[in-house]
């Protein structure tokens, strides 16, 4: 008897001293050199519950601290890390309908700029700006003067992890976030196709892109960590490359309204469509469906769309959808020290120099991007009807992601 206590207390005290090595290996080298591997076969229905996830679902260290913990001796079978070989851009491409080709303006050329950018000096310029204006107590906006720590997880949602090269990117709706989760996935080899991990960006099917059980994000630390997930948000926060990529704001709520409104949207008319058409253009009862609006010529025009997101019920009833809310409530730029800030409007350049950066370049290029009809020109057509007023109110909504990421005002859409 007493032998059998010797041996679990044995057992109790490795266990413990083996996390505190864990743990102290962390802090002190960083998770980029720890290999933490997820892999999915496929992406779980966007109704099930992530705290469900079982042992199999959990990254290598995750099931050896489970095992532990409960005194498990059998061997962890771990997945062997898949030697990376060189990736090769694909000629395929998602098949898109005439319309959705026209409203997003697809493009799968490739497209070489023969001005190259100074990128280094580039960055260093759109950092200075950011951290210039995060430190400015004159410029004030909502959660500008919150710490990490005061950030609720689940506003942490859009920061995608990869443990593999030590990665972090904010995702931002509107801003090629598609084929840059595309990117991320094929990194992290955190999506099979057949038990093989994907390859080609472009193969993967854009349904599985946007579930979110295919990413790792810090929204989901919680449910792997426990109360060390904020530590260890910290450390990789510390000691992996961060980035995100942003837009004209103004040209991205444009964007956002015409893929999510002049498209067949069901979960989108079902969710705002109806709404807005029932307040903002006395239409007390519209169709129960997208098509049978559609059929009957009936869609959200952009001035709805503006009384919307101007309307203080709005945000009252749910918080800013994810593709027209300001990027500083997405990445929260003023507490995340990003080292490096791509814009849509340079993606070609900035993409391809990031890569290098992250010395993935020989592994994987960033797929073909569309040449975004939504351009910065089309400003001043979507917004001619659009009031005065309404267009300066609108301005203040978003003119932290002007002032922060360094766009111009638009100063000819707020005079007369």
């Amino acid at each position: 008897m007493t032998k059998a206590r010797l041996l679990r207390l044995s057992v109790v005290l490795v266990s413990i001293f083996m996390i505190l090595l864990i743990i102290v290996y962390w802090d002190n080298v960083g998770t980029a050199h720890f290999y933490l591997h997820t892999s999915f076969s496929r992406p779980r229905s966007p109704g099930a519950v992530e705290a469900a996830e079982d042992w199999e679902a959990l990254p290598d260290v995750d099931e050896f601290l489970a095992k532990l913990l409960s005194s498990s001796l059998k061997q962890n079978s771990s997945i062997p890390r898949k030697t990376e070989q060189l990736l090769v851009q694909g000629s395929n491409k998602p098949a898109v309908s005439n319309l959705e080709e026209n409203v997003r303006g697809y493009d799968w050329s490739t497209h070489k700029d023969g001005n190259s950018l100074d990128q280094e000096k580039l960055q260093v310029e759109r950092q200075r700006t950011l951290r210039e204006f995060c430190a400015n107590s004159s410029f004030t906006f909502s959660t500008k003067e919150r710490s990490f720590d005061d950030i609720p997880n689940y506003e942490l949602n859009h920061l995608i992890v990869d443990d593999r090269h030590g990665v972090i990117y904010c995702y931002v709706p509107k801003v090629a976030c598609t084929n840059w989760k595309r990117v991320m996935i094929v990194l992290s080899e955190s999506l099979l196709d057949q038990g093989v991990p994907y390859r080609n960006p472009l193969d993967i099917p854009r349904e599985y892109v946007h579930n979110t059980s295919t990413h790792l994000t810090f929204n989901k630390f919680w449910h792997r960590y426990g109360k060390f997930s904020r530590h260890l948000m910290k450390i990789k926060l510390k000691k992996y490359t961060k980035f995100l990529f942003v837009r004209d704001p103004f040209v991205r709520l444009i964007s956002a309204f015409r893929s999510k409104f002049e498209l067949k949207n069901e979960e989108f008319y079902q969710r705002f469509a109806i709404p807005m058409l029932k307040l903002y253009s006395n239409h007390t009862n519209p169709p129960t469906s997208v098509s049978e609006a559609f059929r009957a010529g009936l869609k959200v025009s952009f001035s709805d769309f503006i009384q919307y997101l101007l309307d203080p019920r709005t945000e009252k009833m749910v918080p800013f959808n994810e593709h027209w809310r300001q990027i500083y409530r997405l990445c929260h730029p003023c507490q995340i020290d990003y080292d490096f800030i791509g814009k849509l409007e340079t993606l070609d350049e900035d993409a391809a120099y990031l890569l290098q950066l992250l010395k993935v370049d020989r592994l994987i290029h960033f797929p073909p991007s569309y040449r975004n009809r939504t351009a910065s020109s089309w400003e001043d057509d979507w917004f001619a009807k659009i009031p005065l007023a309404w267009r300066q109110q609108l301005y203040k909504l978003y003119e932290a992601d002007f002032v922060l990421f360094g766009y111009p005002k638009p100063e000819n859409l707020l005079k007369d």
